[in-house]
């Protein structure tokens, strides 16, 4: 029976080199709530409505979920009205699915129990395992004994997420069920993940200016100096303009005799 549960699905293949990130989910509930149609609809999109109440055994299947390949291993448990001998689960599964009937209240108080088990194990192992809360046999709802805001209230007191599928009839939201939860174990294990160390580039000082360098004079200018900077944003300062001599008289009282000259840059003004 594993063996038939355990081909992997197209769509889901991988590189034998490569391994698989694991997944390990516990079915958990009362006896008749529909663990075991639950776990052959979602390996086989088969349903079968007879099993023995007695058997349990784990399956394994490759999935592909939110377009990341996973081996999801599944635990098809076999408690009789209650949970006992539940060692073999706790310490093994990484997410938890709760299972009641919706026609069947007995199975529905069956399930505060398991939730009751399963706080008890976070607080002690300081390990929060994902929970879901599933209201099975929707198909039955004209029998219905348990009302879909009576278990919504319920998961919300135990902080876990709740769903009403149908192994009967529907196995899209059986197989989003089983997807959610590798998706919170996902959620979980990133949560868990130490913080990333924050690195602050240090400022480095601007480089030290360059030695500055004379201008040669010409035409009897004096010398000046700037300094080159090394900044991509530098413009290049222009070179002196030619020195034009241009030859005025000093004053009209000196216009009888020959005028001294000044020599000028062009464009500059006297004042």
């Amino acid at each position: 029976m594993s063996s038939m549960f355990g081909k992997p699905r197209a769509g889901g293949e991988r590189q034998p080199q490569s391994p698989l990130a694991e997944c390990n989910v516990a079915i958990l509930g009362c006896r008749g709530a529909g663990k075991s149609a639950l776990t052959v609809k979602f390996l086989t999109k088969r349903f079968i409505s007879e099993y023995d109440p007695n058997l349990e055994d784990t399956y394994t299947s490759e999935e592909l979920v939110d377009q990341q390949p996973v081996l999801l291993k599944v635990m098809d448990t076999a408690d009789q009205d209650g949970p006992g001998n539940c060692e073999r689960y706790l310490r093994w599964a990484s997410a938890f699915l709760v299972v009641y009937s919706i026609d069947d209240r007995k199975s529905f108080e069956g399930c505060q129990r398991y939730l009751d088990l399963l706080t008890l194990h976070t607080r002690g192992c300081h390990h929060h395992c994902p929970v879901l809360l599933l209201g099975n046999k929707l198909d039955m709802d004209q029998y219905r004994q348990v009302p879909a805001a009576e278990g919504m209230s319920l998961a919300s007191r135990f902080g876990c997420l709740f769903y009403e599928v149908s192994a009967c009839q529907d196995f899209g939201r059986v197989q989003h069920v089983f997807h959610e939860a590798v998706r919170e174990v996902r959620r979980q294990a990133e949560q868990s993940l130490p913080p990333r160390p924050l690195f602050i580039s240090e400022e480095r000082p601007c480089p030290p200016l360059a030695t500055p360098l004379p201008l040669p004079a010409r035409h009897g200018l004096a010398s000046c100096t700037f300094n080159t900077l090394s900044t991509v944003s530098y413009k290049e300062i222009p070179s002196v303009a030619q020195a034009k001599l241009v030859t005025v008289k000093s004053s009209r009282a000196q216009s009888k005799r020959k005028a001294p000259t000044l020599t000028l840059l062009k464009g500059f003004k006297i004042f």
